[in-house]
């Protein structure tokens, strides 16, 4: 005779029975849903964690009719922003109790967009994430499809529109603090290397840099202002672009860290001292810019923020229609701040 020595498997009554609650309670605790109170969450947390239960995702998703995945569309992972933003989206999926499936699109294809929802839908995700950033005409099939998409969809660094959940960083409030900080320790001065004018977040970034000079009396003509493409090769052409059509040039406001490195650089080939002949300001706040030389002052984004807030929103509109209920869409801007260093002091 063979005796099994593994323990019986905890059960989702057991832990009701073990917290003087329903097993639907239990549900809602393990769900993270907001309308149970903080004593009862406790209470069951405690025990689910004295018990040892893990609930059984396949019996969880047949009972609900859920599958606890979401969809991630992503594009641009060499970019810091999009990879970044993805860290943050699987932390809070993973919290939320959800697993991702993700598709790629290369090179920003419109043309793929079709297919790789008609993908996800079909491996019946709960939603959608749609982490590929808004570049020239990429997301102008939103108006006309999104109708037609039977699970909810938020979108992050997309420009807002009507009827449309998205979550983005204030890049044009990011642009107006660096603006205003350079204004501010006497520059007058003030060139752009801005990102790849196709992208939504460059041209809002530029945008800052233009409309604080204008408001402060100044001129911006399109020769202070050079375009890259995020990378520091990018940056260095756009630098010496700046200074032979800028030679009056006293500040210059990068749209990213990357690119600013290389501005650091060339200033150091070139014997021009930073800040005292040029003050320079970066945007994302790369964990490296602290240690640049000098420190790079720059805008912090806080991309493992924004990518929490998508799965948590995106989450709740899940629960919310689950329930019944439909969540007003809502377009939600994640403040920047602005980080003071030795390269404008």
């Amino acid at each position: 005779m063979i005796v099994s020595d593994r323990k019986k498997r905890v059960t989702i009554k057991d832990v009701a029975q073990a917290a003087g609650v329903s097993t639907q309670t239990v549900s809602r605790v393990m769900n993270k849903f907001s309308y149970v109170s903080e004593e009862t969450r406790q209470r069951v947390e405690e025990v689910v964690e004295q018990l040892g239960y893990n609930p059984s995702t396949l019996a969880r998703s047949l009972i609900q009719q859920r599958s606890y995945t979401l969809g991630v569309v992503t594009s641009g992972l060499k970019h810091i922003g999009p990879s970044r933003t993805l860290n943050g989206v699987a932390d809070k999926a993973d919290e939320l109790g959800y697993m991702l499936l993700m598709k790629e699109l290369d090179n920003f294809d419109k043309n793929r967009i079709g297919e790789v929802i008609d993908s996800l839908l079909a491996r019946q995700v709960d939603g959608v994430i749609w982490v590929a950033p808004e570049i020239g005409d990429n997301h102008t099939w939103v108006d006309e499809r999104m109708g037609k998409i039977p699970v909810p969809v938020i979108f992050l660094a997309m420009r807002p529109r009507d009827g449309v959940s998205s979550v983005a960083t204030d890049n044009y409030q990011g642009g107006v603090m660096a603006m205003r900080h350079l204004l501010e320790c006497g520059r007058k001065n003030i060139g752009h290397i801005s990102g790849p004018l196709s992208w939504w977040e460059a041209e809002e970034r530029k945008r800052a840099w233009r409309e604080t000079l204008v408001a402060a009396g100044l001129e911006a003509p399109e020769s202070h202002c050079v375009e890259g493409n995020w990378s520091s090769a990018s940056g260095e052409q756009a630098f010496l672009q700046l200074l032979e059509a800028f030679p009056e040039m006293d500040a210059v406001f990068v749209a990213n860290d990357q690119m600013a490195l290389s501005v650091l650089r060339e200033t150091c080939r070139r014997g021009i001292s930073v800040p005292r002949q040029l003050a320079v300001v970066g945007f994302d706040n790369i964990a490296e810019s602290a240690y640049f030389h000098p420190s790079l002052t720059t805008i912090s984004q806080d991309l493992q923020l924004l990518g929490g807030e998508a799965a948590q929103n995106v989450v709740n509109m899940i629960q919310a229609r689950q329930q019944g209920q439909l969540l007003d869409s809502q377009s939600k801007f994640i403040q920047p701040a602005l980080i003071i260093r030795e390269s404008s002091q």
